[in-house]
Parts: C-alpha cells; structure tokens; sequence
C-alpha cells in the first residue's frame, strides 16, 4: 500500500470507527436489538448495526478529507 493511501485510509477508516462505536453505544442504549430485528440473535443485530454506523461515519469522513483536501478555486465567487 502506498503511503498516501496508507495515510488517506487511517485519517479516514480510524476517526469513522471511533465514532461508530460512540455511535453504536448511544443508540443500543436506547434501543433493544429484540425491537429492531426479532428473528435474529442480539449480537448479530449489534454486529450489523456497528457496521452500519461504520459506513455511515466512513462516509462522513471521506467528505470531510475530500473537503479538506480540495485546493481553494480563487477565480470563482
């Protein structure tokens, strides 16, 4: 892996899992897994739920680095 990848997926990936599992633990807290998902055992609704939080954040992140990353366009207004 080159190292502008390597530094693009870890400032990326790490915050977005950090705030996956902040994420996860606020919303189990308030949200049984029997509620959501009645036919499947809790820790696989919890599995998907964290991986659901994870793409959400990934996705939140990649648009803060694609926004950050941009160069300014002085030409426009």
């Amino acid at each position: 892996m080159k190292p502008l990848a390597r530094r693009l997926a870890m400032s990326v990936l790490w915050p977005s899992f950090l705030a996956a599992a902040l994420a996860e633990g606020f919303f189990f807290a308030l949200v049984e897994p029997e509620v959501l998902f009645w036919t499947m055992a809790p820790m696989a609704v919890y599995s998907l739920g964290f991986f659901f939080f994870w793409a959400v954040c990934t996705a939140a992140s990649t648009l803060t680095y694609y926004v950050l990353a941009v160069p300014d366009d002085h030409g426009r207004p």
